[in-house]
């Protein structure tokens, strides 16, 4: 009979001020309640008479262009980070004709359409931002705003002349193989049928806004609309704050996740009133922004960026470093979290089982948790409120906030948490919404309920993908994915996936998406240097990387079976995500397959690959 919590912790002179199993059957109880039979079919897609909800208020309408029917070496699908860095690690390998297509009006991906007030990473920027050193450039705090994201991703456009062919306000609408002249064509919405022989697909998995299933949405006779498409002509003001357009408006919010932990605060100063409707409270912990410092910044020694890279991603897989470089939220957790491990002499670590790693391991998240806990008490002053705010999940069952503006919002008295304790709202009415048999009438609703991530690829793509022997991505995927190393799979030459595609996976994006864009810039260049007209992976290779990912899969799988529903585990449902968010990572974490990437690379010899 395995050990309980409880007994761990006492085996390991843990004195705690709380019984460890009784916390964790509150975790249990509290997912439980969230669990519902129709898991991601709660959410409905943004079509037919909801498509205004995904309209570019960023552009002037009434764009055409003529249609294009010409040739390029290289056609990169996305203008996000991932799209930028391909186009950057492109050009330094001596590739001239590349086009970026994006349905968005100019580059930035995430940072070109969400501009909701407050919006910020929370990544450190000084890590989060790619190609600073290559741009010269330092961002101005260590929290970056929306408007400098932008800013940047539209310098990183120009500083690599990305701009030249590029297609924006325009969206793929199909990819067809051609195996008689080893190239693909690349059909849109705008007519065009373009040729590549290489294609590098970017499309990101924050791209497709999604609103939740409940009826009534289309009866609302007040004002709507979804957080990526922020409408500032109804609110006034800008991504910085001065909503003054809501000084008379009752204002709704729906979703409390990481965009609402960051627009709520200007919400609630600016609204006449808000509700706020929780499903599940976020973990928010401390934020603390400053601005550069500027001696600092002049100090900054040649590969500095990369270093700091490098000392984040080891520190937040688990590993150690001498020092912390980064000095983040995000860094403190697996500090303390490893602190709090390392001081369990009791247990002899290096006897312990992996059972009993695995509960130390626990035990130190329960009381990280706690911390969060208790600082939702500490600062909102209402005590029920306070408990509505505490998240009874682990750390990484749902993307970690850091902010701290957002708690103390709820002490104004114009702000008003309606905590649906689990299960969402009921509907929506002609004057509001409808929760426990009350009505909250108001005059807009906001909707923060995020983007469309646990659904197949080509879904979130918005095409298929036609290849050899006229075969489709979607048949071949349809019961999960399959790839060689993330980013080809058989039967799809010349064709390269960016993103989370059975990947190392790390909390800092951009430095994945990097890392990526280096191998496929490698592939390429290598292909169009020796004359090799297609290249795609081998079948064995290919089977042999997804029996390493399934073998490793078991990893993380207890992990978010436990976990309180959302979209890092199928809401809930992680065994049935075939094609989700976190599905199919690669097990052996960032650090491993980047170093299992940069040793393939050295190699030389495409290992895996057909080559034709």
């Amino acid at each position: 009979m395995s050990e309980s919590l409880t007994q761990v912790a006492q085996k390991a002179g843990m004195k705690l001020p709380y019984d460890p199993d009784t916390l964790k059957q509150k975790y249990m109880a509290e997912r439980d309640r969230r669990i519902r039979a129709d898991g991601n079919s709660q959410y409905r897609e943004i079509t037919g008479e909801f498509a205004h909800f995904v309209d570019d208020p960023y552009v002037e309408p009434g764009f055409t262009r003529a249609p294009l029917q010409d040739e390029v070496d290289v056609i990169v699908i996305g203008g996000g980070f991932g799209g930028l860095l391909a186009g950057a690690r492109l050009r330094e390998a001596g590739v001239k004709k590349i086009r970026m297509i994006d349905r968005a009006g100019d580059f930035g991906g995430t940072w070109y359409w969400n501009r909701y007030p407050g919006a910020a990473c929370d990544i450190e920027s000084y890590i989060y931002l790619p190609l600073l050193e290559e741009l010269n450039y330092v961002p101005k705090e260590k929290y970056s705003q929306a408007p400098e994201i932008l800013a940047h991703s539209q310098a990183i456009g120009r500083k690599f002349d990305l701009y030249d062919d590029a297609l924006f306000q325009t969206e793929v609408t199909g990819m067809n193989w051609d195996a008689k002249e080893a190239k693909w064509t690349v059909t849109t919405n705008r007519g065009d049928a373009m040729k590549a022989r290489f294609v590098a697909m970017s499309n990101g998995p924050l791209n497709k806004p999604k609103l939740p299933g409940m009826t009534g949405i289309e009866k609302f006779n007040g004002h709507t609309f979804h957080t990526s498409r922020w409408d500032y002509n109804y609110t006034g003001g800008n991504s910085l704050g001065g909503l003054t357009g809501l000084a008379d408006k009752r204002v709704a919010i729906i979703g409390t996740g990481a965009t609402a932990v960051q627009c709520v605060p200007h919400l609630g100063k600016w609204s006449k009133h808000l509700y706020v409707f929780q499903r599940t409270p976020s973990s928010v912990d401390v934020r603390n922004n400053r601005p550069t410092d500027a001696q600092w910044a002049n100090s900054l020694e040649k590969g500095w960026q990369k270093n700091r890279m490098d000392n984040f991603n080891v520190l937040v897989s688990g590993g150690s470093a001498e020092v912390d470089l980064v000095g983040d939220g995000w860094t403190d957790i697996f500090r303390k979290l490893t602190t709090i491990i390392a001081r369990q002499e009791p247990v002899e670590k290096s006897k312990a089982s992996s059972a009993e790693m695995a509960m130390l391991s626990e035990l130190a998240d329960q009381q990280k948790m706690e911390e969060v806990r208790a600082r939702a008490a500490a600062i909102v002053k209402d005590p029920k409120v306070a408990e509505a705010l505490k998240p009874y999940y682990r750390q990484f069952c749902k993307r970690p906030c850091f902010h701290d503006e957002y708690l103390p919002t709820y002490n104004l008295p114009n702000v008003t948490l309606v905590d649906t304790l689990g299960k969402g709202v009921d509907r929506i009415t002609e004057k509001g919404i409808m929760f426990a048999g009350r009505e909250y009438e108001v005059d807009c609703i906001i909707f923060a309920t995020g983007f469309e991530v646990n659904t197949d690829y080509t879904s979130r793509s918005g095409y298929d993908i036609v290849g050899r022997d006229q075969n489709t991505l979607s048949k071949k995927w349809a019961n999960g994915l399959s790839t060689y190393h993330g980013f080809y799979s058989n039967g799809f030459p010349n064709c390269f996936f960016m993103g989370m595609t059975q990947t190392g996976i790390t909390a800092n994006i951009p430095h994945m998406l990097n890392e990526q864009a280096k191998h496929i810039s490698y592939v390429i260049k290598h292909a169009m240097g020796h004359n090799i007209r297609a290249v795609e992976p081998t079948v064995e290779a290919e089977a042999a990387w997804v029996a390493e990912i399934r073998k490793m899969a078991s990893v993380g799988e207890r992990f978010y079976a436990e976990c309180t529903p959302g979209y890092y585990n199928n809401e809930g449902k992680p065994k049935d995500n075939g094609n989700g968010f976190l599905n199919g990572q690669y097990g052996g974490g960032p650090v491993t397959f980047f170093k299992i990437l940069e040793d393939w690379r050295n190699e030389g010899e495409l290992r895996g690959l057909e080559v034709s």
